[in-house]
């Protein structure tokens, strides 16, 4: 079959829930224009495109809904090739992304990053200073899903503690990375959250995240509730 814009709406629309539309809309404030489409849908079309000429689909894919907007992410997430292969088509996606939603779920479904993380975490630092909000989210979002180990966990306490970027959307990235740093190295987190640079607000809604995990054991949950900053920005 040939996935050509015209065909892929038309089979979009076709998938149309409006309850899930009303109750999405609601969740996404400022977000594209909605087709009312789930994500498991979204991903099994965008799974057969990848398997398709997906080259010839992005190159001429209309970004008019916000599901069409994902779908180019989540195809781009299923391309079976290599990084050089993908990532001009992620730094070209990644200008499209203008909310959370779009931000993370495409970050998760990008496995590229586990076949070869030297490239993509070298490909997401210049983002990390960006001047737009949504790149810095996609560079955090990227080092929270795929980057919180071993090797990385170091270099992820120096770019927190290097974002200059105040915007909400990449303060609560910075706060669900450190969550997640919290839940896998916790002592190492604790030592960078000693002397960290953080702003209250993510300093606090970090801990908060990590409070409310059910990863997080009682005792250090106690912990943190003591290390609560009293002045929020």
């Amino acid at each position: 079959m040939t996935y050509t814009p015209d065909i892929v709406r038309e089979k979009l629309f076709s998938l149309a829930d409006e309850k899930y539309k009303k109750f999405s809309s609601s969740l996404i404030p400022n977000g594209d224009e909605m087709i009312g489409v789930r994500l498991p849908e979204l991903k099994k079309l965008a799974k057969e495109i990848a398997a398709d000429d997906w080259r010839e689909y992005l190159s001429e894919a209309p970004s008019d809904y916000f599901e069409e907007i994902m779908l180019c992410g989540f195809i781009i997430g299923f391309v079976k090739s290599d990084f050089d292969t993908v990532e001009p088509y992620i730094r070209a996606f990644i200008p499209k992304i203008t909310n959370w939603s779009t931000c993370d779920s495409v970050c998760a479904g990008l496995k590229i990053a586990k076949k070869q993380p030297e490239r993509v975490f070298e490909f997401l630092l210049p983002f990390t200073a960006s001047e737009r909000e949504f790149d810095v989210r996609f560079a955090l979002a990227m080092l929270d899903f795929h980057f919180v180990n071993e090797k990385y966990i170091e270099k992820i306490f120096e770019i927190l503690d290097g974002i200059t970027h105040e915007g909400y959307y990449v303060r609560m990235a910075s706060a669900w990375c450190l969550s997640t740093c919290l839940i896998k190295f916790p002592d190492k987190a604790l030592e960078y959250l000693s002397c960290c640079k953080l702003d209250d607000f993510t300093f606090n809604k970090a801990l908060q995240k990590s409070i409310e995990s059910y990863r997080v054991k009682p005792e250090m949950k106690q912990v943190l509730k003591q290390m609560k900053r009293k002045r929020v920005n």
